[in-house]
Parts: structure tokens; C-alpha cells; sequence
């Protein structure tokens, strides 16, 4: 009993190319998208793959091609940051859409510890990937410089605080954050906080700067407390702000939930929002039409930031020049009842 072969063994590369009556080198050829190959060769490969069945194997097209067809995201935070935050699940939703069409796989890696970034740059180095994209670097982190020492196509979001990297996309945190100040000032306020964001992040470094440049030329005093862009740390900074300083009258935070919990604050103090204290974030997040009051903020586009990323890596895997390859994208001030 003969019977379908598709049913009782797994086709060869060896057997298709014995029923397209070409050499083995010439399958893996069309296999592998290669430019080389004859139409007719190509019609006679692409034919006996469809009458045997034939599945290509993704480990030994790995070993012909070098390419793991599997891009790594490396997110230096802690699950709970991100999966509260929603900057993170824009960024990843704008990566999902750019490599939808490619074939990619993305796979999520989380380190913060330096015994959890040797294990990672280990595995990333040792052509388990065929690149990288980084988010939320802090400080003089060695791995960007690593993947690109050990040739690793990598692109980051945001610039790191002490390096250059060749190819990275961020917003224009230092314009958002001037916009969102002068607008303050517009409205009268003139006892301006901020909370600032982490110092060993370039984008809390430009957001307080954009702070700075718009107080510059008045001659107001500088109101500053720090936060690592969660919410609890609003809080925290909020209180001290007011312990401090209780005649402020804004406030612009560096991150929508870090205004959130300075809202919180303020409301627990009996101090009305707008009416005593505006309150700006950063961000644009969804939670902030929905806030009480709804929250005035900076747009910062998350999903185009992340699609820019995974654009930008795909070509330097494929081996393309990059005419562009830092990207910056604009940032606008949405205004609701907050401010």
C-alpha cells in the first residue's frame, strides 16, 4: 500500500529537489529568497514543494542563512513597569505593526540586575537573535555598545546617557516640555514645579531641561522634585513639593502617571485642580481623558516611536543604508481641564 506520502514521512530537501530535477544548493536557494535562481528553476522548486508537502526545516535554514528570523526587545525595568505603564504597551503595539508583514518574531526580555545583563548579553551575542532593540536604558549602560562591538544590528529608544549610538528614535522630549511650561506661564501661573524624571535617563535629563528653557528668560525661581515616572513616586514627590513650596500654583511632571499621583495628592489636600494648582503631564496615555479632572498633557507618539524602531532594525538586518538613522519624532501639548 503506496498511500500519500505527505502522510507517512516528513519530504526532504534532497527529495524536492529530485522531483524539480535541480541540485540541493539550488532549493535552499529559492528556499531562501536568493536572487540567484533561474525562473525556471525557481517555477520547478516552488512546483515540488507543493506536490510533496514539503516544510522547510527553521533550524537548517538557520545554519544556511545565519538568521534566526527572531528580533529581541530588551526592556531594563521592572513586569510591573511595564505592564502598568502604558508607554511601554504603545511602544510594543507600533512594533507588533511593523514586523506583522516581515515574518519577525519578537521576543521579550527584561533585565535590570548585572548578573541578569551578562546572561542576556550572552544570549544575545551568541546568534540566538538576529537583532535588538533596547527601551528605558538608565545611566552608562555597556550593553548597547557590546551588541554593536559583537555586530548585533541594535536600535534604542531614546538616547543613553553617555553614548552615541548609531541608529535610535525618541521624541522631542526638551520642545514637549518647554511647550508645556510656557503655556503655564501663559496662564498666569508663576510658581512652577516640576517633577523630573530619573537623571540617568537622557529623557528625564531633556524634560527637565525643556523646564528650565521655558523659566529662563523670567527670572522665577526653580521648583524641582525627582521621580522615576510611576505614579507612587508622584506622590511621594507631590508631598514634598507641597511641604516645601505650598504656595506653588502648576505643576508640569514628566510622565502622565507621575501626574496622576500628583493629583491624587493635591486632591487629598483639599487643593482644587485647576483652580489652585495646574497640573501637566507627559505622555498622552489613555488613562488621561478619563482622570478627574481630565489630565492636560504632552503627546508623545509611543506606537510611531515603536514602528520607526522596528523599521530602522529590519533594515540593518537586511543590510540596507540608512539615510536617517536617528529619527526624532515631534511632540504638542493636548489640552483638557488639568490646566
Amino acid at each position: 500500500m503506496n498511500g500519500d506520502r505527505r502522510t507517512t514521512e516528513r519530504p526532504t530537501l534532497e527529495a524536492v529537489a529530485a522531483r524539480a530535477g535541480v541540485g540541493r544548493g539550488t532549493v535552499s536557494r529559492v528556499i531562501n529568497g536568493s536572487p540567484k535562481v533561474s525562473d525556471r528553476a525557481r517555477d520547478a522548486v516552488l512546483r515540488a514543494i507543493d506536490e510533496l508537502g514539503y516544510v522547510p526545516n527553521r533550524a537548517a535554514r538557520a545554519l544556511v542563512t545565519r538568521r534566526t528570523d527572531t528580533i529581541a526587545l530588551v526592556v531594563s525595568e521592572t513586569q510591573q513597569r511595564i505592564f502598568d505603564e502604558p508607554f511601554f504597551a504603545g511602544i510594543i503595539r507600533g512594533i507588533g505593526s511593523a514586523l506583522s508583514e516581515t515574518g519577525l518574531q519578537l521576543i521579550l526580555a527584561m533585565a535590570q540586575s548585572p548578573q541578569e545583563h551578562a546572561r542576556l548579553e550572552q544570549y544575545l551575542t551568541n546568534q540566538h537573535v538576529d537583532g535588538v532593540m533596547l527601551i528605558s536604558l538608565h545611566g552608562a549602560d555597556p550593553l548597547p555598545g557590546r551588541l554593536e562591538e559583537m555586530g548585533v544590528p541594535t536600535v534604542l529608544c531614546g538616547r543613553p546617557v553617555g553614548l552615541d549610538p548609531y541608529s535610535y528614535v525618541d521624541a522631542d522630549n526638551r520642545a514637549g516640555a518647554r511647550q508645556a511650561v510656557k503655556y503655564l506661564l501663559g496662564n498666569g501661573r508663576r510658581r512652577i514645579a516640576t517633577i523630573a524624571g530619573p537623571q540617568d535617563m537622557y529623557v528625564g535629563v531633556d524634560r527637565l531641561a525643556g523646564y528650565r528653557d521655558a523659566l529662563l528668560a523670567t527670572g522665577l525661581p526653580e521648583l524641582v522634585a525627582f521621580g522615576d515616572f510611576s505614579e507612587r513616586s508622584g506622590v511621594t514627590a507631590m508631598r514634598a513639593l507641597l511641604a516645601e513650596h505650598p504656595d506653588v500654583d502648576a505643576v508640569f511632571t514628566a510622565s502622565d502617571p507621575m501626574a496622576l499621583g500628583a493629583m491624587r495628592v493635591l486632591r487629598e489636600a483639599g487643593i482644587d485642580v485647576p483652580g489652585d494648582v495646574a497640573v501637566i503631564g507627559f505622555d498622552d496615555s489613555p488613562a488621561g481623558p478619563h482622570s478627574s479632572p481630565a489630565l492636560t498633557t504632552v503627546h508623545q507618539p509611543a506606537e510611531a516611536m515603536g514602528r520607526q524602531m522596528a523599521k530602522l532594525l529590519v533594515a540593518r538586518i537586511n543590510g540596507e543604508p540608512l539615510e536617517q538613522p536617528v529619527v526624532i519624532l515631534d511632540t504638542h501639548l493636548v489640552t483638557r481641564a488639568s490646566a
